[in-house]
């Protein structure tokens, strides 16, 4: 196939190229040139801004299908579409399992109700309205592609090349050893995905020439916490040992997401166990848990040792916190 990839040099996007070239396939990237700009010098870069409308490096040309990895606003959407619905077969849109509406039931698949945004004018992507806006990005592709649109919704994506650090935090953490703290109870669901998965799924589908809306958050069945925190250290080879602090004490202590990524409180937890037997279905695949606990400690390993961190609880704080935890348990 000869691929557009809106994105492509971050992340998933930059796991797709990878593997779309790996399957002999034709790519062309669409970016502002300023995000490691010197990968993949092998093939057609185009460059522009989304965000300032400028797509004219688009025009005149032709491709099997493009894979949007970076739409955040509706607005983008439309005016790559206005662009490129005459000028590719199929258009797979990267949306995200935010676009739920809050709280999420366990269980649920790609039929449960939708974020509404009251102003749909609104184009600033926080956390109230990331997901909202999300929705509005997909309705936009659908109007615009029909049939020829293929919406995928992942959940928390980890692995190499992940900037957000919040898998890569756990990993290094309990690879770490000593006594971590870890939220909620054993039992918990929790689903992640593996970036190269991801990447992988996507390309079947256009492959396949399979449409349709599919959550990709992780595995067939959600791992459980205690499972979850149990692999990192038997993976790592660590001795860490955990200590379970519940959420209210949590939240009294004002510990947030991104101190304990993946950490939802109920009753809002339910996004963290919902289905993915459509994917399942349609072809989705999953790298043994394992095997993405040792890719991502590798790629943690590469990064600076002075580079700031964007997720994980600073050592000092859990300290504090578990001294706290264990003087309420008196």
């Amino acid at each position: 196939m000869r691929l557009l990839i809106l994105g492509g040099t971050r992340f998933v996007g930059r796991h797709v190229v990878e593997l779309a070239l790996a399957g002999g396939h034709e790519v062309t990237l669409f970016t502002r040139g300023k995000t490691n700009a010197d990968l993949f010098p092998n093939v057609e870069h185009l460059h522009g801004d989304r965000e300032t409308g400028d797509l004219e490096s688009l025009k005149g040309k032709t491709w099997d299908a493009v894979i949007d990895t970076c739409s955040y606003i509706p607005r983008a959407v439309r005016q790559a579409g206005d662009v490129l619905k005459d000028a590719v077969d199929r258009y797979l849109f990267i949306s995200t399992i935010s676009v739920y509406e809050d709280p999420v039931a366990a269980g649920s698949d790609e039929n449960a109700p939708l974020k509404k945004l009251e102003d749909e004018t609104v184009e600033a992507v926080t956390g109230e309205t990331y997901g909202s806006l999300k929705v509005l990005c997909e309705q936009v592709a659908e109007s615009m592609f029909g049939e020829r649109a293929l919406i995928v919704r992942p959940g928390m994506i980890v692995g190499q090349y992940d900037p957000t650090d919040r898998f890569t935090s756990w990993v290094t953490r309990i690879a770490q050893g000593g006594e971590v703290l870890v939220p909620g109870k054993p039992t918990r669901a929790v689903q992640m995905i593996d970036g190269r998965d991801l990447g992988a799924f996507q390309l079947h589908l256009l492959e396949q020439g399979i449409s349709g809306v599919f959550n990709a958050t992780g595995a067939a069945q959600p791992y459980t916490w205690g499972a979850w925190v149990a692999g990192m250290r038997d993976t790592t080879g660590s001795d860490a040992t955990f200590t379970w602090v519940d959420d209210t004490f949590l939240e009294e202590q004002k510990v947030n997401g991104g101190e304990l990524p993946f950490w939802v409180p109920e009753p809002h937890d339910g996004v963290f166990a919902v289905s993915v037997q459509r994917a399942v279905d349609a072809g989705l695949t999953f790298t043994p848990f394992e095997d993405t606990v040792r890719a991502t400690l590798a790629f943690a390993q590469t990064l600076p040792a002075d580079a700031p961190r964007k997720a994980g609880l600073p050592p000092e704080r859990e300290a504090e916190l578990l001294k706290a935890w264990k003087e309420k348990s008196l």
